[in-house]
């Protein structure tokens, strides 16, 4: 039995759009068969009784479709921080922005506003929020990739041009922050931190009331599939966003999320898209009285490393098709609650090449390539006597988190 965001009333008027993405889907030959038996979606019951598309599902459709936008460029992106080739996904110029604005306003045209999201390596981020300060009409600073050695004379630039808004992933600001803090820097017109792309992190409000003590938290959520699904101002849980009109989210008996699109421009056929999300709908302690989402964190094999999603599983099964490889495990090295490093162990015969496969790996996987770039040597490949396992158990898991002293 699944709940929706939408009461039937509000929903049902926009599922034409829902329809146009079935037949889009319908004309993909690996799955088309999928939908045999399943008529055009009117009601919400009707939506629901169709089969959910998981990643693989939408990759295949869009590697048929390949959809252009009918106005400006069609951008291409990398999906969801995915291994192996990329996994396109697509938008139109703009990122669907103008509907996160009218919902959404934490710049104005006297913010400064650095983009810390980066740019590059088809990863969305960086550009959606340009589009959105764009709307804004505010003074933006676009950085690049920056090195920790350049921290500090950025900082110093971020005070002398008093900015006061910051945005990037929880884990970059983390960094900026911790920094800053370290080393005493203060930012007394920063007021606004726009985040996305993972979960906030507690340690980002003891850091930021050190060094920005008026700065407020400013979020949204959403995925390259399905772009901004939804927001949350200061006032709400950190957990907690409203969620945009044309956004359908469904949940199911276990809390599992699924995604609808109802916006006529949206380029990918989200229809029931999984994002391997869990949630429950609530009512936000902001005061707002729309359903709110709560998240409650992620049920696929993806994990955040450094702000990007890591696909264990895939990494798993590329190193278990390399000859002489018996089994691998992905094991991430956690410090202070931040990912240190990542090793790949291998049960493996005399004729695996660890260091081969760990080139292999840096050359091709968006996460580790991107996420490694300024040390690489914290990416390691290596071969082992055994794995990590369960002593209570006995189980054996592909994928660990191991705490470092």
């Amino acid at each position: 039995m699944n709940a929706f965001s939408l009461t039937p009333a509000a929903a049902e008027p926009h599922l034409h759009v829902a329809r146009r993405s079935l037949d889009r889907l319908r004309g993909v030959p690996a799955l088309a068969g999928r939908y045999a038996g399943h008529g055009e979606p009117r009601t919400l019951d009707d939506l629901a009784a169709l089969p959910a598309l998981v990643k693989d599902d939408l990759n295949v459709a869009l590697a048929h479709l390949r959809p252009t936008a009918e106005r400006g460029a069609t951008w291409l992106f990398q999906s969801g921080g995915s291994t192996g080739a990329p996994k396109v996904g697509y938008a139109p110029t703009g990122f669907y922005m103008h509907g996160v604005y009218e919902q959404w306003r934490p710049l104005d045209r006297d913010d400064v506003f650095v983009n810390a999201w980066g740019a590059g390596r088809m990863w969305g981020a960086h550009f959606l929020a340009a589009a959105f300060a764009d709307l804004s009409g505010c003074q933006v600073i676009a950085l690049g990739s920056v090195g920790r050695d350049e921290y500090g004379d950025w900082l110093s630039f971020f005070a002398d041009r008093e900015v006061t808004a910051f945005g990037g992933t929880p884990s970059v600001l983390r960094l900026w922050f911790a920094h800053a803090r370290a080393t005493g820097v203060k930012l007394p017109a920063l007021r606004k931190v726009l985040w996305l792309g993972e979960a906030w992190h507690p340690q980002l409000d003891e850091d930021m009331a050190a060094v920005a003590p008026d700065a407020r938290r400013w979020g949204m959520f959403g995925s390259t599939e399905t772009w901004v699904a939804g927001t949350n101002t200061p006032q709400c849980p950190a957990d907690v966003f409203h969620l945009l009109p044309s956004q359908l989210v469904g949940m199911d008996a276990d809390g599992l999320l699924d995604f609808t699109t109802l916006d006529p421009d949206v380029l990918n056929p989200v229809l029931r898209y999984r994002t391997g999300d869990a949630g429950r709908f609530v009512t936000c302690t902001c005061g707002r009285e729309d359903l709110a989402l709560r998240i409650l964190g992620r049920r696929d094999s993806v994990v955040q490393v450094r702000g990007l999603g890591l696909h264990v599983d895939d990494i798993v099964a590329r190193a278990e098709r390399e000859p002489g490889v018996i089994r691998a495990q992905v094991v991430i090295n956690e410090r202070q609650g931040r990912v240190a490093s990542v090793d790949v162990l291998l049960l493996a015969g005399p004729g695996a090449s660890p260091e081969r496969l760990r080139q292999d790996l840096m050359a091709s996987t968006f996460t580790i390539s991107t996420a490694f770039q300024h040390d690489p040597e914290s990416f390691r490949v290596s071969v082992v006597d055994e794995l990590i396992s369960n002593g209570r158990t006995g189980k054996t898991s592909g994928f660990v988190v191991r705490e470092e002293p």
